[in-house]
């Protein structure tokens, strides 16, 4: 059964209705901070793949409005993004930074132990580890076909897409009661009483009007052109980069500038129309990714995973508790973004942005943490990542 775009999106929006129903519904959901599209679509997931095993039915969706919902999300936070905002981050941001690229090593040598441990040559812990895991499936499948005609790894390509899977679950599974926990733990509240980067906060009313949101549709328009066009020209002198990327780049530009050449000008920088589209773009992003996972196809390496996945859940867990909190300010915006960094280092950035919108939904918001973790995990972790595999492949291979 083949769904058109439109069909899918239909699909999506139901999967977030769902995600969203269950969240309001379910305590244990919310009082842990578990994404709404993360909720809606594991549940979708495991339907489809029960009409699969049943009705011998495979499900498949046409997923040509997923990329440009992520950069519209994406453009929406470079929207977000005041100057003064970037300025607090610049710190958190270094911080991370090496934090981030220190833990690609340590991600790697626990799979490479484990993957030894188990009879299997080290360089399948580095294909199960920060290629799979902190690049995610389009690291995997990148580097999957060197895998298996330099290294000898037979499907390589299925076990990076698995273990990038499972990931991605894991990864928007633990962010929320990691933050859960630091909150808790040491009393933590948000320092200012601004509005949210992403959504709104639960039982909070929703007022927009036509004009606010007309103002977005228009400022993020333009936003994607710029960074279309800055993309190209990048392209032209060999740095490639994806769009979403050059778009986050174009929206904070953008709204650092313009409004000051145009002051008279209601730019939509933290105002709720804003703050909507971010939301709406995210949770059907996510919605569509997790909805479409192909679980039977994962079932036969479900088993060799878990070893792994659970070794590496514990060491992110850890890590983000008492090294990145702690260095990071243990504060209330550190725990947001430990939140988020867990989701990253397991899954993707949207996996990421998903957790801290969970978590500021519910607690409050944390404006520097959509700042630092978006730029650590879509542009600079992938060049740290690539760095680090050709490193331990010279050892390892």
């Amino acid at each position: 059964m083949e769904l058109d775009p439109r069909q899918t999106l239909i699909v999506a929006i139901l999967v977030l209705y769902l995600g969203r129903y269950l969240n309001g519904r379910v305590h244990l959901l919310r009082n842990y901070n578990i994404p709404e599209p993360v909720t809606g679509g594991l549940l979708a997931s495991l339907l489809f793949g029960l009409l699969y095993a049943l009705a011998d039915t495979e499900v498949t969706f046409d997923m040509a409005n997923r990329d440009m919902l992520l950069i519209v999300f994406f453009t929406t936070i470079g929207l977000s993004s005041r100057i003064d905002v970037l300025k607090q981050g610049g710190k958190s941001l270094l911080i991370l930074l090496v934090l981030a690229g220190g833990y690609l090593m340590m991600q790697n040598l626990v799979g490479v132990g484990i993957a030894t441990a188990t009879g299997g040559p080290p360089v399948l812990g580095v294909l199960t580890g920060s290629v799979s895991l902190s690049g995610g499936h389009g690291t995997a499948i990148a580097w999957a076909p060197t895998f298996a005609s330099e290294y000898g790894i037979p499907y390589a390509m299925e076990i990076g897409l698995a273990c990038a899977t499972f990931g991605l679950i894991f990864g928007g599974i633990i962010g929320g009661p990691i933050a859960r926990f630091l909150v808790w733990h040491y009393k933590l509240a948000p320092e200012t009483d601004v509005d949210l980067t992403v959504g709104f906060r639960y039982k909070e009313h929703e007022i927009i009007d036509v004009d606010g949101i007309l103002k977005v549709l228009l400022v993020i328009a333009i936003a994607i052109g710029v960074g279309i066009h800055l993309n190209d020209w990048l392209g032209q002198l060999g740095l490639k980069l994806p769009e979403f990327v050059t778009c986050l780049f174009a929206g904070i530009i953008l709204t650092n500038s313009l409004p000051r050449f145009l002051p008279k000008y209601q730019w939509p920088t933290g105002t709720r129309s804003l703050a909507l589209v971010s939301d709406v773009s995210l949770g059907l992003f996510l919605a569509m990714s997790l909805m479409s996972l192909q679980l039977w196809a994962l079932a036969d390496l479900a088993g060799s995973m878990m070893m792994l996945l659970v070794a590496q859940v514990v060491l992110i867990t850890l890590f983000s508790v008492f090294v990145v909190f702690r260095l990071l300010g243990a504060n209330y915006d550190a725990a947001v973004m430990c939140s988020g960094y867990s989701g990253l280092a397991l899954g993707a950035t949207p996996t990421a942005i998903a957790n801290m919108t969970a978590v500021t939904k519910s607690l409050g918001p944390a404006p520097r943490a959509f700042i630092v973790v978006p730029l650590v995990g879509a542009f600079f972790i992938d060049l740290c990542n690539a760095m680090v595999i050709n490193l331990l492949l010279s050892w390892f291979g």
